[in-house]
């Protein structure tokens, strides 16, 4: 940097200056007059303050001479440029930072691992000022930085993670070459060791020990193991294997990926009896092992010994189910086959059997309950049932009756021939009247209910005495059917309408079974081509011996019949109806209503329907029974009353009779208000108490006692009605209090 005192550029030079003393110079351009000023007599230019190259490295200038009395140019204008020298003025600075990265551990010497820059604002064509060198600081015996590059090297091949997993690096950047008295800076480098998988799992024992009882369930936990791995994520995820020493694929592993245990499990169901302790062989192995390394040397086994508890257990049959077998009409008390079951503890209890009822619910067999032997109760017919599916029991006799084992006894049951055969159906053979000798009118088969085992074969001729039939004949086809032929001609329904031809069937059976059966032929009038024209009416009015025409009419008047006695009915019904229609057009009803109306003077007309009351119906009881009540109650009191449950329903039940009774001319309704009783805030609701003045209320009271003396007389027991209790059972409108009962004709 140049100082002011001092001129920058000796004064430039002119061809009249030498002579004259009247030149002036002036500076224009960049910087001028603030950068930069010219001495205008001398021309000398000096530097106003101190320059920057790293802000401007190059000022471009004009310098001219004029005349200072005609301030004319005496030269054409100069240019010149003006270089600002460098000097080491400016710190290196590191780019990108911070320098974070990572390798792999035990990586080999000479990896790289990272590259960092530095970069000086000084000019890198002149001086040093430029010239970075890059060197280590710390960890120099893992780490080395290439000096002019800046690129990081491994050295050791021994950085493994397990032991530590992050090294920080602190790298120079110097100026000058590297040369004392230039600048330098620092920056820090964290290298982090990544994980390979060089560690092996490891089991935390050398020796695992589980307990299990017998009765354990397949896919029971049987115990846990587990292995630790040094390494991370995927490269310590372990897996698990076990090797059965002295047994053979009674247990399992489960690898639990969350936990990292082995889970062992049961296979097979234990047996206490049969072995007791287990010696497996678990062994450890990474899921993810490294292609370049033998995978062999990152394994672990440990031993693992599983004992069996022994479990009060229930017997055990000696097989998963019996087949028996036993021939049908057998006597009862044959033994149909044994069944056996042990108790396989040490104690070894005796056994107990049973048949579980709801499978020999009808009883047909029983069991000896000491040595399990199974005896049929009753004879057994193959024919209706050839198969028996019973359930047998043990228990154990001694410790705990409680354990209960059952199998299932299939018994079949051996046919035997003990049914004759006979027509499978019911066959409607006919023959036409106009039939020749040897024409089959029918082929016959039959059924056994009995299956031998060969299949059947039956063997078919009519029975003896009836070989020489005269009019028909059995042919055996030997394929256990039959054909029966004609054996003349000339048929006749008027003759003989129907023939019966017995057929005698014998099976092939030991001992060999037969049965007649009843061939039903019947003679008929048929078309040309061979069908019968006689069915139904007719054919059965020939059964029974009349004509067709005879039987028609017979039918005939015995359908009218009935229409005659039908309509009878009917007409009697509609009268019937009839007459109860009427009376029920004439009968009044009496409907419940909330608000007290006009009183007894309002006579206008209502709708019976809308205000028919519709009451329970009550189980009617004899008009005896009722009055007998009654009278019981008055002698156990005198002040029975119309809240007494007796009285009470001694009136219903008479009100419902006159209400259901529809033969009846027009009758009284009794009709009962929900009364307040004596002294009442809301006052009689009675229209009988509508008058005021005493002599009205006494009119009324006698009116009202002559009539309800009418109608209450022939129902009331003399005992009641003598008594003079009816004034204060009924508690009627009287003079001195109000009435709780209306009743309106």
């Amino acid at each position: 940097l140049g100082l002011r005192t001092a001129p920058l550029l000796n004064p430039p030079t002119s061809d009249y200056e030498k002579g004259n003393l009247s030149i002036k110079y002036i500076l224009s351009g960049d910087g001028a007059g603030s950068d930069f000023k010219i001495d205008e007599n001398t021309g000398k230019i000096y530097s106003i303050k101190r320059l920057d190259r790293e802000k401007r490295a190059f000022y471009t200038m004009r310098a001219q001479a004029i005349d200072k009395k005609t301030m004319q140019p005496v030269e054409p204008e100069s240019e010149f440029i003006i270089k600002v020298q460098d000097i080491n003025d400016n710190k290196p600075v590191f780019q990108n930072e911070p320098y974070i990265t990572s390798i792999p551990e035990m990586c080999a010497p000479g990896t790289s691992v990272i590259q960092v820059t530095a970069t000086d604002a000084d000019d890198p064509s002149f001086g040093n000022g430029a010239k970075i060198i890059y060197s280590i600081l710390k960890e120099q015996p893992y780490f080395s930085v290439e000096p002019k590059t800046g690129i990081i090297f491994t050295l050791s091949p021994d950085m493994d993670r397990e032991i530590k997993d992050q090294y920080l690096v602190i790298i120079q950047a110097k100026d000058m070459a590297g040369q004392s008295g230039g600048f330098s800076v620092t920056t820090t480098v964290t290298i982090n060791l990544s994980d390979i998988n060089d560690n092996s799992p490891k089991f935390r024992e050398k020796m695992y020990r589980f307990f299990s009882p017998e009765d354990a369930p397949v896919g029971a936990i049987i115990g846990r193991i587990m292995a630790d791995d040094s390494d991370t994520g995927e490269n310590a995820e372990v897996n698990y294997t076990i090797k059965e020493l002295d047994s053979f694929d009674t247990f399992d592993v489960i690898n639990d990926h969350k936990t990292q245990e082995g889970i062992i499990v049961l296979k097979r169901p234990l047996d206490f009896e049969s072995k007791s302790r287990f010696h497996l062989r678990a062994e450890a192995i990474n899921r993810y092992t490294d292609p370049k390394l033998d995978s062999s040397q990152l394994t672990d086994v440990t031993d693992v010994k599983i004992t069996v508890g022994d479990v009060d257990e229930p017997p055990v049959f000696m097989t998963d189910f019996y087949l028996l077998n036993i021939t049908e009409n057998a006597p009862p008390g044959s033994v149909v086959g044994t069944v056996a079951a042990k108790d396989q503890d040490e104690d070894d209890s005796p056994i107990r059997y049973s048949i579980n009822h709801w499978t020999n619910t009808k009883r047909i067999f029983k069991i000896d309950i000491y040595n399990g032997s199974i005896t049929a109760v009753k004879p057994l017919d193959r024919e209706a049932a050839f198969w028996h599916n019973i359930t047998v029991s043990a228990t154990e006799a001694r410790n705990n009756p409680g354990q209960v084992s059952k199998v299932s006894v299939i018994i079949r049951v051996i046919d035997v021939n003990d049914n004759a055969p006979e027509f499978p159906k019911q066959y409607t053979p006919f023959v036409c009247e106009t039939a020749k000798p040897g024409q089959l009118i029918q082929t016959i088969s039959a059924a056994d209910k009995d299956d031998p085992v060969n299949g059947h074969h039956f063997y078919y001729m009519l029975e003896s005495g009836v070989n020489k039939n005269p009019n028909f004949t059995l042919k055996d086809n030997q394929d256990n059917t039959a054909g029966i032929l004609t054996r003349r001609s000339g048929f006749s329904r008027q003759d003989q309408a129907y023939f019966y031809l017995p057929i005698l069937i014998t099976d092939s059976g030991e001992p060999a079974l037969s049965s007649t059966n009843t061939l039903t032929i019947m003679v008929c009038d048929c078309y040309p081509d061979g069908i019968c024209k006689s069915s139904g009416v007719e054919a059965f009015a020939l059964s029974v011996g009349l004509s067709p025409a005879a039987f028609i009419v017979l039918l005939t008047c015995f359908i009218l019949l009935l229409v005659t006695v039908f309509l009878l009915m009917a007409l009697k019904l509609h009268k019937k109806m009839v007459r109860s229609k009427k009376w029920e057009d004439v009968t009044e009803n009496v409907g419940r209503y909330d608000d007290e109306g006009g009183g007894e003077e309002d006579t206008n007309a209502f709708d019976v329907v809308t205000l028919r009351s519709h009451t329970a119906r009550r189980e009617r009881n004899s008009q005896k029974e009722k009055k007998a009540k009654i009278r019981m109650s008055i002698r156990q009191s005198l002040n029975i009353g119309p809240d007494d449950d007796v009285f009470r329903e001694f009136i219903l039940d008479r009100l419902y009779e006159a209400d259901t009774d529809p033969c009846v001319p027009p009758y009284d309704c009794l009709h009962i208000y929900a009364f307040e009783g004596e002294n009442s805030i809301a006052g009689s609701l009675s229209s009988l108490e509508s008058l005021t003045s005493f002599s009205d209320k006494n009119k009324n009271y006698k009116k009202f006692h002559t009539w309800t003396t009418k109608f209450l007389k022939p129902f009331l027991s003399e005992h009641l009605w003598a008594k003079g209790n009816l004034h204060s059972k009924f508690q009627v409108p009287s003079p001195h209090g109000s009435g709780d009962f209306v009743m309106s004709e």
